[in-house]
């Protein structure tokens, strides 16, 4: 479905931001944009579970987001999820919660996918796309680094360590001395040691930062004289050098300081001073484009049928050496049994068609590792592994079905009965049970129904008679899907 209008939600660490965008050709323009500080961070407790207050700023805010979109399509909304909820215990029931504020759903993604969308964004904003940019983005809960070019990220990275958890950390209550400042960007230098090689192996040709702490920085340090243009080595020991002397960030008066950020410029500040000191810059200009405005390119891309997930399934097809014939056969056989029971999956861009045909791609990933069980390593394998534009949620998915494929369907109960995940499973589990022979001998006639309590399956007599190691592997299957409470039930047409 072609959208005119789309809109990205990030559920930041620090922020909550809404960013609604008009598409024109190729071409995403921002039309507006609200933005919560939530402080999700903040709300973290020693156990890394997220306390009630921050939950309910959260939740506060994706009501408020709600009414912006409504009337927005499913499709046309992408709400993302960053490090706060990639780390806390009760992240799950915490979304449970907003999904129904925001009225969308929401995915956790992946530190190196965040980087990526980051620079998707950052990439649509510069004046010299063809040059090697390096793009720093320090968020409440994590900092993304990205060596890309054009359009393209070389080096992704993402670290635990951000300007919430950091001001918390380190500068309790506000309060900043000279001890306290170099110990957290001593902390910040520590954590950067471990990319630092790479990324100046790769190198760039100009520095850029991203988002809110990158905007903080840079406002303070031209309206206040301390620098000419972007952020400079200078101008954060300046900076630096002021908030050592109020001793504290409630004392702070300078132009262009922004209330939702005087909590977290200590923290914000120190880690900028740590990579400009580990990877030797003087000079970092300052870009508008963001993890949001890269959601909605993301989007964009998707539309004109340019999705990045069909390029990671690729590339993991050939970094596994997948018998491509063989996941070819299965795919086509699963989807034709899917079509039978969902028709509207034959429309073009059907989510439960789209993961059907990537399980059935992917699911012999783990053949790489070794043939016995291979099912439970290519499950770990897509639930663990960086697969570019694939949410976290995304991915568990696909490992779901992975691991059910074959084997003791009771390993799928943790599904709770969902019916669009059991019919899946069952579409993938026939298709690689008749098509076990590796060859392109055509299948008997056949047909896929659902039944009260499962499903059937109508094969011809005629064929199912030349198959009879194919006819005893059906009655096992029907056996697992009885051991779980439902049906498979087999029949033979003339």
């Amino acid at each position: 479905m072609a959208y005119e209008l789309i809109a990205a939600v990030d559920l930041g660490s620090n922020s909550f931001r809404l960013q609604v965008g008009r598409i024109v050709a190729t071409q995403v323009y921002p039309l507006d944009g609200l933005k919560e500080s939530v402080r999700l961070a903040a709300g973290l407790t020693a156990d890394k579970r997220l306390d009630a207050a921050a939950q309910q700023r959260g939740i506060d805010a994706l009501s408020r987001f709600a009414e912006r979109l409504r009337g927005f399509d499913p499709g046309a909304v992408r709400a993302v999820a960053t490090n706060t909820l990639r780390v806390a215990k009760n992240a799950e029931a915490f979304l449970e919660k907003a999904e129904a504020a925001l009225g969308f759903p929401i995915e956790v993604i992946a530190g190196r996918e965040e980087a990526r969308l980051i620079y998707l964004g950052v990439a649509h904003t510069l004046a010299k796309p063809q040059s090697r940019q390096f793009v720093v983005d320090i968020g409440g809960g994590s900092t993304e680094f990205i060596i890309g070019q054009n359009i393209d990220p070389i080096r992704l990275e993402s670290l635990y360590m951000g300007c919430v958890s950091f001001s918390l950390r380190f500068f309790p209550d506000g309060q900043v001395d000279k001890r306290s400042f170099k110990e957290a960007e001593l902390a910040a230098r520590r954590e950067l040691q471990t990319i630092v090689h790479a990324f100046r192996e790769a190198g760039w040709d100009e520095a850029i930062g991203s988002s809110g702490t990158a905007k903080a920085i840079v406002d303070l340090l031209e309206m206040n004289g301390w620098s000419d243009h972007g952020l400079t080595r200078e101008g954060l020991e300046k900076l630096r050098n002021e908030l050592i002397r109020v001793g504290n960030i409630a004392r702070l008066k300078l132009e262009g300081l922004r209330a939702d950020r005087i909590p977290v410029l200590p923290g914000g500040l120190a880690i900028m001073s740590a990579i400009f000191k580990e990877f030797g810059l003087e000079r970092m200009a300052f870009s508008e484009g963001a993890l949001r405005l890269g959601v909605l390119y993301d989007q964009l891309g998707r539309y004109h049928h340019d999705d990045l997930r069909d390029a990671t399934v690729n590339r993991f097809m050939q970094r596994y050496d997948v018998d491509r014939r063989q996941a070819a056969r299965v795919a086509h056989t699963a989807l034709g049994l899917l079509n039978q029971l969902v028709p509207a999956s034959c429309e073009a861009g059907h989510p439960d068609a789209q993961f059907l045909i990537w399980a059935a791609r992917l699911h012999e990933v783990g053949i790489s590792v070794a043939h016995s069980s291979y099912h439970k390593h290519s499950a770990y394998i897509l639930g663990n592994a960086d697969m570019p534009g694939f949410s976290r949620r995304d991915q568990a998915r696909l490992s779901r079905l992975v691991l059910a494929h074959r084997g003791k369907l009771e390993r799928a109960q943790p599904l709770r009965g969902e019916a669009p995940e059991w019919t899946l499973i069952f579409c993938l589990r026939i298709a690689v049970l008749l098509r076990r022979s590796r060859d392109d001998q055509p299948l008997p006639q056949r047909a896929a129904g659902f039944t009260r309590n499962g499903f059937e399956l109508s094969l011809g007599a005629e064929g199912l008679n030349l198959l009879p190691l194919t006819t005893a592997a059906l009655e096992d299957e029907a056996q697992q899907w009885a051991g779980i409470g439902g049906e498979l039930r087999i029949l033979r047409s003339a």
